[in-house]
Protein backbone atom coordinates (compact mmCIF):
# COMPACT_ATOMS: atom_id res chain seq x y z
CA UNK A 1 0.00 0.00 0.00
CA UNK A 2 1.07 3.79 -0.91
CA UNK A 3 0.32 4.53 2.61
CA UNK A 4 2.62 1.91 4.19
CA UNK A 5 5.39 2.37 2.44
CA UNK A 6 5.41 5.75 2.61
CA UNK A 7 5.20 5.31 6.49
CA UNK A 8 7.77 2.21 6.56
CA UNK A 9 10.92 3.70 3.68
CA UNK A 10 10.91 7.40 4.10
CA UNK A 11 14.26 9.06 4.69
CA UNK A 12 14.42 12.90 5.38
CA UNK A 13 17.83 12.81 3.64
CA UNK A 14 15.71 12.16 0.39
CA UNK A 15 13.17 14.61 0.99
CA UNK A 16 13.54 17.98 -1.43
CA UNK A 17 15.50 20.42 0.57
CA UNK A 18 13.11 23.23 0.81
CA UNK A 19 10.77 20.57 2.39
CA UNK A 20 13.23 19.51 5.16
CA UNK A 21 14.00 22.99 6.10
CA UNK A 22 10.69 23.60 6.62
CA UNK A 23 10.37 20.47 8.89
CA UNK A 24 13.07 21.53 10.73
CA UNK A 25 12.05 25.24 10.91
CA UNK A 26 8.69 24.04 12.41
CA UNK A 27 10.16 21.62 15.00
CA UNK A 28 11.90 24.52 16.13
CA UNK A 29 8.84 27.11 16.21
CA UNK A 30 6.62 24.22 17.94
CA UNK A 31 9.68 23.82 20.46
CA UNK A 32 9.71 28.31 20.85
CA UNK A 33 5.89 27.63 21.45
CA UNK A 34 6.41 25.14 24.11
CA UNK A 35 9.51 27.29 25.68
CA UNK A 36 6.58 30.33 25.56
CA UNK A 37 4.00 28.56 27.14
CA UNK A 38 5.76 26.34 30.06
CA UNK A 39 4.59 28.41 32.75
CA UNK A 40 1.00 29.83 31.90
CA UNK A 41 -1.94 28.66 33.87
CA UNK A 42 -2.93 25.87 30.96
CA UNK A 43 0.49 24.33 30.71
CA UNK A 44 1.01 24.29 35.24
CA UNK A 45 -2.67 22.98 34.96
CA UNK A 46 -2.03 20.14 32.23
CA UNK A 47 0.96 18.88 33.74
CA UNK A 48 -0.21 18.45 36.91
CA UNK A 49 -3.46 16.40 35.49
CA UNK A 50 -0.72 14.35 33.49
CA UNK A 51 1.02 13.42 36.75
CA UNK A 52 -1.32 12.78 38.83
CA UNK A 53 -3.66 10.61 36.44
CA UNK A 54 -0.98 8.99 33.86
CA UNK A 55 1.22 7.19 36.32
CA UNK A 56 4.81 5.69 33.82
CA UNK A 57 4.21 2.35 34.46
CA UNK A 58 5.16 -0.27 31.78
CA UNK A 59 6.48 2.87 29.53
CA UNK A 60 7.36 6.11 30.65
CA UNK A 61 8.43 9.39 29.27
CA UNK A 62 9.31 12.99 30.47
CA UNK A 63 6.93 15.85 30.19
CA UNK A 64 8.38 18.32 28.35
CA UNK A 65 10.18 20.90 30.29
CA UNK A 66 8.81 20.03 33.54
CA UNK A 67 11.16 16.55 33.67
CA UNK A 68 8.36 14.45 35.78
CA UNK A 69 7.64 11.14 34.50
CA UNK A 70 4.66 9.92 33.14
CA UNK A 71 2.74 7.16 30.61
CA UNK A 72 2.88 8.85 26.52
CA UNK A 73 -0.46 9.20 26.73
CA UNK A 74 -0.32 11.80 29.75
CA UNK A 75 2.82 13.47 27.98
CA UNK A 76 0.90 13.36 24.71
CA UNK A 77 -2.20 15.42 26.62
CA UNK A 78 -0.07 17.68 28.32
CA UNK A 79 2.44 18.27 25.14
CA UNK A 80 -0.38 18.90 23.00
CA UNK A 81 -2.75 21.31 25.67
CA UNK A 82 0.53 23.33 25.99
CA UNK A 83 1.31 23.58 22.49
CA UNK A 84 -2.13 24.87 22.38
CA UNK A 85 -2.05 26.81 24.92
CA UNK A 86 0.02 30.31 23.09
CA UNK A 87 -1.40 30.48 19.71
CA UNK A 88 1.67 31.03 17.55
CA UNK A 89 2.01 27.77 15.90
CA UNK A 90 2.00 27.31 12.09
CA UNK A 91 -1.07 26.17 10.36
CA UNK A 92 -2.09 25.22 6.50
CA UNK A 93 -5.25 26.38 4.60
CA UNK A 94 -6.79 23.65 2.94
CA UNK A 95 -7.39 21.81 6.15
CA UNK A 96 -8.36 24.61 8.31
CA UNK A 97 -5.89 23.71 10.88
CA UNK A 98 -2.54 22.63 12.23
CA UNK A 99 -0.97 19.45 12.46
CA UNK A 100 2.86 20.48 14.74
CA UNK A 101 0.93 20.99 18.40
CA UNK A 102 0.11 17.57 18.28
CA UNK A 103 2.63 15.79 16.20
CA UNK A 104 5.49 17.23 18.08
CA UNK A 105 4.68 16.56 21.36
CA UNK A 106 3.41 13.23 20.79
CA UNK A 107 6.43 12.26 18.62
CA UNK A 108 8.25 13.38 21.60
CA UNK A 109 6.55 11.32 24.11
CA UNK A 110 7.25 8.39 22.30
CA UNK A 111 11.38 8.60 21.32
CA UNK A 112 11.63 9.46 25.23
CA UNK A 113 9.70 6.35 25.97
CA UNK A 114 12.12 4.30 23.45
CA UNK A 115 14.76 6.16 24.76
CA UNK A 116 13.76 5.16 28.75
CA UNK A 117 13.29 1.77 27.18
CA UNK A 118 17.42 1.89 26.01
CA UNK A 119 16.27 2.65 22.48
CA UNK A 120 18.42 5.27 20.73
CA UNK A 121 16.78 6.88 17.91
CA UNK A 122 19.17 8.54 15.48
CA UNK A 123 18.26 12.71 14.35
CA UNK A 124 17.63 11.75 11.12
CA UNK A 125 15.35 8.33 11.81
CA UNK A 126 13.01 11.73 14.06
CA UNK A 127 13.25 14.07 11.59
CA UNK A 128 12.05 10.91 9.39
CA UNK A 129 8.99 10.21 11.62
CA UNK A 130 8.32 13.97 11.67
CA UNK A 131 8.05 14.57 8.10
CA UNK A 132 5.87 11.52 8.16
CA UNK A 133 3.49 12.93 10.68
CA UNK A 134 3.29 16.40 9.26
CA UNK A 135 2.40 15.08 5.63
CA UNK A 136 0.10 12.55 6.51
CA UNK A 137 -1.29 14.57 9.37
CA UNK A 138 -2.16 17.25 7.04
CA UNK A 139 -3.79 15.30 3.74
CA UNK A 140 -5.75 14.04 6.25
CA UNK A 141 -7.18 17.29 7.15
CA UNK A 142 -8.00 17.66 3.67
CA UNK A 143 -9.86 14.58 3.30
CA UNK A 144 -11.49 15.85 6.49
CA UNK A 145 -12.57 18.96 5.10
CA UNK A 146 -13.77 17.25 2.24
CA UNK A 147 -16.30 14.83 3.94
CA UNK A 148 -17.54 16.86 7.06
CA UNK A 149 -20.34 18.91 7.08
CA UNK A 150 -19.27 21.30 9.98
CA UNK A 151 -15.51 22.73 10.72
CA UNK A 152 -13.55 20.81 13.07
CA UNK A 153 -10.79 21.52 15.56
CA UNK A 154 -7.02 20.11 14.72
CA UNK A 155 -7.23 17.60 17.28
CA UNK A 156 -10.09 15.98 14.93
CA UNK A 157 -7.45 15.04 12.25
CA UNK A 158 -3.94 15.12 13.72
CA UNK A 159 -4.09 12.18 15.74
CA UNK A 160 -3.91 10.05 11.99
CA UNK A 161 -0.33 11.74 11.62
CA UNK A 162 0.72 10.90 14.96
CA UNK A 163 -0.17 7.21 14.05
CA UNK A 164 2.12 7.14 11.17
CA UNK A 165 5.01 8.88 12.71
CA UNK A 166 4.76 6.98 15.30
CA UNK A 167 4.33 3.81 13.05
CA UNK A 168 8.03 4.58 12.16
CA UNK A 169 9.21 4.97 15.49
CA UNK A 170 7.59 1.77 16.41
CA UNK A 171 8.32 -0.25 13.60
CA UNK A 172 4.50 -1.06 13.21
CA UNK A 173 3.80 -3.55 10.35
CA UNK A 174 1.38 -2.52 7.98
CA UNK A 175 -1.76 -4.50 9.19
CA UNK A 176 -1.03 -2.85 13.17
CA UNK A 177 -0.62 0.41 10.95
CA UNK A 178 -3.84 0.35 9.62
CA UNK A 179 -6.10 -0.65 12.43
CA UNK A 180 -4.30 1.75 14.31
CA UNK A 181 -5.27 4.45 11.92
CA UNK A 182 -9.13 3.20 12.40
CA UNK A 183 -9.13 3.55 16.04
CA UNK A 184 -7.34 7.08 16.25
CA UNK A 185 -10.10 8.36 13.64
CA UNK A 186 -13.22 6.48 15.10
CA UNK A 187 -12.39 7.52 18.84
CA UNK A 188 -10.83 11.35 17.36
CA UNK A 189 -12.16 14.46 18.84
CA UNK A 190 -14.42 15.93 16.30
CA UNK A 191 -14.78 19.17 17.74
CA UNK A 192 -17.09 22.14 16.98
CA UNK A 193 -14.23 24.68 16.31
CA UNK A 194 -16.67 27.86 15.69
CA UNK A 195 -18.24 27.09 19.52
CA UNK A 196 -14.82 27.34 20.73
CA UNK A 197 -14.08 31.03 18.81
CA UNK A 198 -17.41 31.93 20.25
CA UNK A 199 -16.30 30.90 23.88
CA UNK A 200 -12.49 30.64 24.05
CA UNK A 201 -11.39 27.98 26.89
CA UNK A 202 -8.03 25.91 27.31
CA UNK A 203 -9.65 23.76 25.28
CA UNK A 204 -8.49 25.38 22.04
CA UNK A 205 -7.80 23.43 18.81
CA UNK A 206 -8.17 20.10 20.69
CA UNK A 207 -4.48 19.00 20.08
CA UNK A 208 -3.93 17.52 23.24
CA UNK A 209 -7.19 15.63 22.18
CA UNK A 210 -5.31 14.85 18.77
CA UNK A 211 -2.46 13.72 20.57
CA UNK A 212 -3.66 11.50 23.23
CA UNK A 213 -5.39 9.79 20.20
CA UNK A 214 -2.63 9.30 18.06
CA UNK A 215 -0.72 7.62 20.98
CA UNK A 216 -3.57 5.43 22.27
CA UNK A 217 -4.38 4.34 19.18
CA UNK A 218 -0.84 3.12 18.72
CA UNK A 219 -0.60 1.25 21.95
CA UNK A 220 -4.13 -0.43 21.35
CA UNK A 221 -3.18 -1.49 18.03
CA UNK A 222 -0.11 -3.08 19.68
CA UNK A 223 -2.16 -4.52 22.40
CA UNK A 224 -4.38 -6.67 19.44
CA UNK A 225 -7.25 -4.13 19.30
CA UNK A 226 -8.86 -4.00 15.96
CA UNK A 227 -9.83 -0.70 14.42
CA UNK A 228 -12.57 0.31 11.62
CA UNK A 229 -11.38 1.93 8.66
CA UNK A 230 -10.49 5.72 8.48
CA UNK A 231 -12.74 6.71 6.08
CA UNK A 232 -10.35 9.76 5.62
CA UNK A 233 -7.76 7.76 4.72
CA UNK A 234 -9.31 4.14 2.95
CA UNK A 235 -12.42 5.67 1.36
CA UNK A 236 -12.15 6.08 -2.56
CA UNK A 237 -14.17 9.34 -2.52
CA UNK A 238 -10.93 11.19 -0.95
CA UNK A 239 -8.41 9.29 -2.91
CA UNK A 240 -7.15 12.01 -4.33
CA UNK A 241 -5.88 13.84 -0.87
CA UNK A 242 -3.34 10.69 -0.99
CA UNK A 243 -2.35 9.54 -4.93
CA UNK A 244 0.56 11.59 -4.91
CA UNK A 245 1.58 11.13 -1.31
CA UNK A 246 5.56 11.10 -1.37
CA UNK A 247 5.63 13.00 -4.76
CA UNK A 248 3.98 16.33 -3.53
CA UNK A 249 4.57 18.00 -0.48
CA UNK A 250 1.34 19.07 1.76
CA UNK A 251 3.45 20.84 4.26
CA UNK A 252 5.22 23.32 1.62
CA UNK A 253 1.39 24.99 1.91
CA UNK A 254 1.88 25.68 5.47
CA UNK A 255 1.90 29.17 6.31
CA UNK A 256 3.52 30.23 10.05
CA UNK A 257 2.30 32.78 12.81
CA UNK A 258 4.44 35.87 13.89
CA UNK A 259 2.62 36.23 16.81
CA UNK A 260 0.98 33.93 19.41
CA UNK A 261 -3.07 35.24 18.60
CA UNK A 262 -5.35 33.22 16.17
CA UNK A 263 -4.53 33.29 12.51
CA UNK A 264 -7.93 34.92 11.46
CA UNK A 265 -6.39 38.19 13.53
CA UNK A 266 -2.39 38.24 11.64
CA UNK A 267 -3.71 40.11 8.45
CA UNK A 268 -4.78 43.28 11.01
CA UNK A 269 -1.87 42.94 12.62
CA UNK A 270 0.39 42.53 9.77
CA UNK A 271 -1.30 45.53 8.16
CA UNK A 272 -0.41 47.64 10.80
CA UNK A 273 2.90 46.40 11.61
CA UNK A 274 2.95 48.02 8.00
CA UNK A 275 1.22 51.50 8.67
CA UNK A 276 3.41 52.30 12.14
CA UNK A 277 7.05 51.67 10.14
CA UNK A 278 5.99 53.85 7.29
CA UNK A 279 4.09 56.44 9.54
CA UNK A 280 5.74 57.39 12.48
CA UNK A 281 3.10 59.45 14.30
CA UNK A 282 0.64 56.10 14.57
CA UNK A 283 1.20 56.42 18.49
CA UNK A 284 -1.01 55.72 21.18
CA UNK A 285 -1.51 59.11 22.04
CA UNK A 286 -2.34 60.40 18.87
CA UNK A 287 -5.12 57.39 17.85
CA UNK A 288 -8.49 58.81 17.78
CA UNK A 289 -9.91 55.86 16.15
CA UNK A 290 -9.18 52.06 14.44
CA UNK A 291 -11.37 50.58 12.05
CA UNK A 292 -10.42 46.95 10.86
CA UNK A 293 -12.49 45.71 7.79
CA UNK A 294 -12.38 41.92 7.18
CA UNK A 295 -13.71 38.51 6.59
CA UNK A 296 -16.87 37.14 8.48
CA UNK A 297 -14.82 34.51 10.48
CA UNK A 298 -12.42 37.13 11.73
CA UNK A 299 -14.72 39.75 12.49
CA UNK A 300 -16.22 37.11 14.94
CA UNK A 301 -12.91 37.56 16.76
CA UNK A 302 -13.91 40.53 18.37
CA UNK A 303 -12.19 40.12 21.86
CA UNK A 304 -11.78 43.96 23.07
CA UNK A 305 -11.90 43.26 26.73
CA UNK A 306 -10.49 39.66 26.98
CA UNK A 307 -11.28 38.04 30.39
CA UNK A 308 -8.13 35.65 30.02
CA UNK A 309 -5.65 34.69 27.86
CA UNK A 310 -7.73 32.12 26.06
CA UNK A 311 -9.84 35.23 25.25
CA UNK A 312 -6.86 37.34 24.38
CA UNK A 313 -5.35 35.03 22.15
CA UNK A 314 -8.86 34.03 20.03
CA UNK A 315 -9.53 37.88 20.36
CA UNK A 316 -8.46 40.64 17.51
CA UNK A 317 -8.99 43.96 18.98
CA UNK A 318 -7.04 43.05 21.92
CA UNK A 319 -3.66 41.56 20.30
CA UNK A 320 -3.71 44.48 17.80
CA UNK A 321 -3.80 47.11 20.47
CA UNK A 322 -1.43 45.76 22.27
CA UNK A 323 1.04 46.12 19.24
CA UNK A 324 -0.18 49.47 19.00
CA UNK A 325 0.69 50.21 22.28
CA UNK A 326 4.01 48.07 23.23
CA UNK A 327 5.30 47.27 19.61
CA UNK A 328 5.33 43.56 19.76
CA UNK A 329 2.95 41.03 21.10
CA UNK A 330 4.68 37.62 22.93
CA UNK A 331 3.69 35.74 25.70
CA UNK A 332 4.17 38.60 28.40
CA UNK A 333 0.47 40.99 26.02
CA UNK A 334 -1.56 38.27 26.07
CA UNK A 335 -1.12 36.50 29.09
CA UNK A 336 -0.97 36.95 32.56
CA UNK A 337 -1.19 40.45 33.86
CA UNK A 338 -1.48 41.96 30.84
CA UNK A 339 -5.26 40.96 30.26
CA UNK A 340 -5.66 43.98 32.54
CA UNK A 341 -3.32 46.50 31.11
CA UNK A 342 -4.73 50.02 30.57
CA UNK A 343 -2.27 50.75 28.55
CA UNK A 344 -3.46 47.77 26.05
CA UNK A 345 -6.89 48.33 27.26
CA UNK A 346 -7.13 52.63 26.52
CA UNK A 347 -6.45 51.40 22.81
CA UNK A 348 -8.71 48.57 22.08
CA UNK A 349 -11.57 50.72 23.56
CA UNK A 350 -10.53 52.80 20.25
CA UNK A 351 -11.18 49.83 17.84
CA UNK A 352 -14.13 48.83 15.94
CA UNK A 353 -14.57 45.48 13.89
CA UNK A 354 -16.70 44.95 10.67
CA UNK A 355 -17.25 42.66 8.22
CA UNK A 356 -16.04 43.49 4.52
CA UNK A 357 -18.00 41.58 1.63
CA UNK A 358 -15.33 41.79 -0.91
CA UNK A 359 -12.98 39.83 1.69
CA UNK A 360 -15.11 37.20 3.47
CA UNK A 361 -15.49 36.22 -0.64
CA UNK A 362 -12.27 35.65 -1.01
CA UNK A 363 -12.20 33.24 2.26
CA UNK A 364 -10.75 30.97 2.83
CA UNK A 365 -8.78 31.09 -0.10
CA UNK A 366 -6.95 34.17 0.93
CA UNK A 367 -7.01 35.26 4.79
CA UNK A 368 -7.00 39.12 4.20
CA UNK A 369 -7.73 42.08 5.98
CA UNK A 370 -7.47 46.27 5.83
CA UNK A 371 -7.12 48.65 8.82
CA UNK A 372 -7.68 52.76 8.62
CA UNK A 373 -6.59 54.48 11.80
CA UNK A 374 -7.57 58.13 12.24
CA UNK A 375 -5.50 60.05 13.82
CA UNK A 376 -6.30 63.01 16.39
CA UNK A 377 -4.30 65.61 14.33
CA UNK A 378 -6.83 65.07 10.93
CA UNK A 379 -4.75 62.69 9.50
CA UNK A 380 -6.98 59.50 8.11
CA UNK A 381 -4.91 56.04 7.27
CA UNK A 382 -5.77 52.92 5.31
CA UNK A 383 -3.96 50.08 4.35
CA UNK A 384 -3.93 48.26 1.64
CA UNK A 385 -5.85 44.92 1.93
CA UNK A 386 -3.36 42.86 3.77
CA UNK A 387 -2.42 39.29 3.63
CA UNK A 388 -1.17 38.05 7.15
CA UNK A 389 3.20 37.66 7.55
CA UNK A 390 4.15 34.07 7.18
CA UNK A 391 1.92 32.75 4.14
CA UNK A 392 4.57 30.95 1.50
CA UNK A 393 3.26 34.14 -0.54
CA UNK A 394 4.91 36.60 2.45
CA UNK A 395 7.25 34.43 4.24
CA UNK A 396 9.17 34.91 7.14
CA UNK A 397 13.05 34.72 7.15
CA UNK A 398 15.32 32.65 9.09
CA UNK A 399 16.23 35.71 10.80
CA UNK A 400 12.20 35.99 11.47
CA UNK A 401 12.35 32.85 12.96
CA UNK A 402 15.09 32.90 15.30
CA UNK A 403 13.91 36.36 16.51
CA UNK A 404 10.63 34.88 16.78
CA UNK A 405 11.71 31.94 18.82
CA UNK A 406 13.79 34.11 21.54
CA UNK A 407 10.74 36.44 21.60
CA UNK A 408 8.43 33.35 23.04
CA UNK A 409 11.00 31.54 24.40
CA UNK A 410 13.23 34.47 26.74
CA UNK A 411 10.11 34.78 29.28
CA UNK A 412 11.27 31.65 30.15
CA UNK A 413 15.08 30.62 29.55
CA UNK A 414 17.98 32.23 29.49
CA UNK A 415 19.79 33.29 26.39
CA UNK A 416 22.49 30.41 26.25
CA UNK A 417 19.74 27.54 26.76
CA UNK A 418 17.41 29.37 24.16
CA UNK A 419 21.03 29.02 21.82
CA UNK A 420 21.64 25.53 23.14
CA UNK A 421 17.94 24.55 21.80
CA UNK A 422 18.69 25.61 18.73
CA UNK A 423 21.96 24.29 17.94
CA UNK A 424 20.33 20.75 18.71
CA UNK A 425 17.76 21.65 16.33
CA UNK A 426 19.94 22.71 13.34
CA UNK A 427 22.22 19.86 14.04
CA UNK A 428 19.98 17.24 14.67
CA UNK A 429 19.85 15.85 11.04
CA UNK A 430 22.82 14.70 11.73
CA UNK A 431 22.71 13.79 15.35
CA UNK A 432 23.62 9.96 15.91
CA UNK A 433 21.06 10.04 18.43
CA UNK A 434 18.61 12.84 19.97
CA UNK A 435 20.25 13.01 24.05
CA UNK A 436 20.73 16.51 23.16
CA UNK A 437 17.54 18.30 22.52
CA UNK A 438 16.10 15.88 24.61
CA UNK A 439 18.11 17.55 27.26
CA UNK A 440 16.94 20.60 26.56
CA UNK A 441 13.12 19.55 26.12
CA UNK A 442 12.75 17.48 29.10
CA UNK A 443 14.38 19.44 32.16
CA UNK A 444 12.70 22.52 33.93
Amino acid sequence: MLLYNFVKTLQFNDVPQQTQDLIKTSLLDIIGVLAGAKNNQTSINICNYAAEHYSALNLSCRLLFDGRKVNPMGAAWAGGFSADSLDAHEGHFTSKGHAGATVIPALLAIADACRDQGRDISGEEFLSAVTIAYETGLRAGVALMDTAAEYHASGAFSGLGVVCGGARLLGLDEETLMHALGIAEYFGPRCPMMRLVDFPSMLRDAHGAGAYAGVNALLMAQAGITGAPAETVESQKIAHCWDDLGQRWEIDAQYFKPWPVCRWAQPSLTAVTAMMAEHPTIAPLNIESIRVETFHESMRLQGHFPANADEAQYGLAFPLAALISRGQVGPNEVTGDAIEAEDILQISRLITITEAQDLSARFPEEILSRVTIQLKEGTCLTSPITQAKGDPETPMTQTEFRAKFRLLANVNFDAQRISDIIQAVDNLDVASDCHELFNQLMNI
